[in-house]
């Protein structure tokens, strides 16, 4: 169902996938908008076992979009150097696939709790407040990861084969 990296050298292992995912702070969701034009909207996340979390208006385009049709895609960039003289850019990036739902009651409290420790660390008292005075006005989303890929310019991974190329011959 999802396509294989063409540029497979230079394909991130899911170790560094997750790791980037974990420590990113904002992507961008895509999902089938009005009259089936592609939406993409910035949005800040939590990556947690799987899943990604969101926090959203309780209404919009974004969130009638997903009551049409729940699949989604997110897109984080991790690096992104732009190299004039050398014509590329060095790039780290990675794309997710997935369904989303609409999180209700104690899941959606807790998401949004835990999505923000991630941003406000150690605030609860403000925390609540926060949650309390946005009742009703707030929804939390949750995709399911199906697949993901990350990749890297080539220029990158010719770097590290060349670290690592060094490193053998310097322990020999």
């Amino acid at each position: 169902m999802f396509r294989e990296m063409r540029r497979k050298r230079q394909e991130l292992p899911r170790e560094e996938v997750l790791s980037i995912l974990e420590r990113a702070t904002s992507g961008v969701l895509a999902v089938e908008g009005d009259e089936g034009y592609p939406y993409a909207v910035p949005m800040s996340f939590l990556y947690e076992e799987g899943k990604l979390y969101f926090h959203s208006a309780a209404a919009g385009h974004k969130l009638d979009a997903l009551q049409r049709n729940n699949r989604a895609s997110f897109c984080v960039i991790d690096r992104d150097l732009v190299s004039p003289e050398e014509y590329t850019t060095y790039y780290r990036s990675v794309i997710v696939f997935g369904k989303i739902r609409f999180l209700k009651g104690a899941e959606a409290r807790g998401a949004i709790l835990r999505l923000s420790e991630k941003y406000a660390p150690g605030n609860r008292a403000g925390l609540e407040q926060e949650i309390r005075k946005s009742a009703g006005r707030l929804c939390m989303l949750e995709l399911s990861i199906e697949h993901m890929t990350g990749k890297e310019a080539i220029e990158l991974v010719r770097g590290r084969e060349a670290a690592l190329d060094h490193n053998r011959l310097s322990s020999e």
